[in-house]
């Protein structure tokens, strides 16, 4: 079983054996969200695709907005089970554990760094052209691991590289982040040639050894199925990370949905109040009509505060009920489908609707199908740089690389992933200007 006392360091990846003097009264854990909030990638999320298209006359969530919002969810779910916690364990007051809100607090606001631009969309576009686009053709030529890597690209092992991998000329090798942090983030805990048909992995196969040696640290067992697969227990404050993207992205997209005009008042009131029972209903609506509130908008703002509210409570509940077969690793599945019966029903009819009216609405496809179309282009034309170096064009678009990607490596996989690496820290906009340009239909401003 995982201990607490152990799953909880403020020791770093890059500075294990250096002492280093501090100015102030931060916490570690406090750096590491002050790291995430200044860095280059970080801000790029202001300019990548959440769900629905940018920019746009009304004001919707981007990967910035979300990554925030998350975080300031996650510090809710971390401290409140802190305290539940605490009271059945008072062995751990006064010990780093007191600060898991704040780890998951950064935690989330990582959760996204590893994003390609538009979305899903993006990174299905980015898996799919090696295993059915002109990618194939290397397929022979790299490893089996390698092959699983770029074909199952994942936003999430791509976020644990962005802060673990050395790129060139970062100090420190990046971001130096501690290993309790980096360990919350890793929500597929497998590298990809483990994964399983249609299971997502946590960490490039340049990035194993790293999260075995945030492992081994932390005390996060490999888990034993008979199958002699790399496999390794959550660490438990995945679980909240995941609980706070998890309301997030299902109450926050139903709000946008009805700034957009996809969703009536009507509608979204139906599914924010779905989540409580008759009498509560009740209060809320008068609450509303005491306060004054006539603006639909704000009526959708304080229905969805309402609804974020008790569904952290009801993950709290739900991790302090289950903290024992988390800690053993035998916890299956996620918090939210392990509370309450009636809040569980809500949230899944707020999942219909999305899927239903909102993820396949033509304002969403048409995004995605244009930004697929511009990857797609992208990753061709990048990949066969990477591929045949010496050719002129590809010297060209090799030179548009920055320098942190070791493009002009003499390994084949190395300048694959340096692509990988180039494309998927793009933001939209970005990505949509160099398509452009790449395909002579835009020149700079001279």
């Amino acid at each position: 079983m995982m201990e607490w006392g152990r799953l909880i360091t403020n020791k770093r990846l890059g500075q294990e054996m250096r002492h280093v003097l501090r100015h102030d009264d931060r916490s570690e854990f406090r750096r590491d969200c002050d790291r995430l909030i200044f860095s280059a990638p970080f801000r790029r999320l202001q300019n990548k695709t959440q769900v629905f298209p940018l920019p746009g006359s009304i004001f919707v969530h981007n990967r910035l907005t979300h990554s925030l919002e998350v975080s300031s969810v996650g510090m809710s779910l971390g401290n409140d089970v802190a305290c539940r916690l605490m009271e059945v364990h008072p062995e751990l007051r006064n010990t780093l554990f007191e600060e898991i809100g704040t780890i998951v607090s950064a935690a989330c606001l990582a959760h996204d760094l590893g994003n390609p631009p538009f979305g899903h969309s993006g990174e299905k576009a980015m898996q799919t052209f090696f295993y059915e686009g002109p990618g194939e053709e290397i397929r022979n030529m790299v490893s089996h691991a390698f092959w699983c890597d770029i074909t199952h690209f994942e936003g999430n092992a791509n976020a644990f590289r962005l802060l673990t991998h050395r790129f060139k000329g970062r100090r420190d090798g990046g971001f130096v982040m501690t290993y309790s942090t980096l360990a919350s983030i890793v929500k597929y805990p497998r590298p990809s040639y483990h994964a399983g048909e249609g299971e997502k992995f946590g960490f490039f196969t340049t990035e194993h050894d790293n999260y075995v040696r945030i492992a081994n640290e932390l005390g996060i067992p490999m888990l034993d199925d008979g199958s002699g697969q790399e496999r390794w227990a959550r660490h438990p404050l995945v679980y909240l990370v995941e609980a706070a993207d998890d309301i997030c992205y299902e109450i926050m997209d139903i709000e946008d949905a009805h700034k957009l005009k996809i969703l009536t008042y009507e509608e979204t009131e139906r599914l924010l109040l779905g989540f409580f029972d008759e009498k509560r209903q009740e209060q809320i609506r008068n609450r509303i009509v005491e306060e004054g509130v006539t603006d639909e908008n704000e009526r959708v703002v304080y229905l969805r505060a309402c609804a974020i509210g008790l569904l952290v409570n009801e993950c709290v509940e739900a991790f302090v009920a289950h903290e024992e077969e988390i800690l053993d690793g035998t916890f299956q599945g996620t918090l939210v489908k392990r509370i309450s019966p009636r809040v569980a029903k809500a949230y899944e009819e707020c999942n219909r609707v999305s899927v239903d009216k909102i993820y396949n609405s033509k304002l969403v496809l048409t995004v995605e199908l244009s930004g697929y179309k511009i990857m797609e282009t992208l990753m061709q034309t990048m990949v066969e740089a990477a591929l045949y170096p010496t050719r002129f064009h590809s010297q060209q678009l090799i030179n548009l690389v920055s320098n942190q990607y070791d493009i002009h490596s003499d390994n084949l996989e190395t300048r694959i992933m340096a692509v990988l690496d180039y494309i998927s820290g793009m933001t939209d906009v970005f990505a949509l200007d160099l398509y452009r340009k790449i395909n002579g239909m835009s020149l700079p401003n001279v």
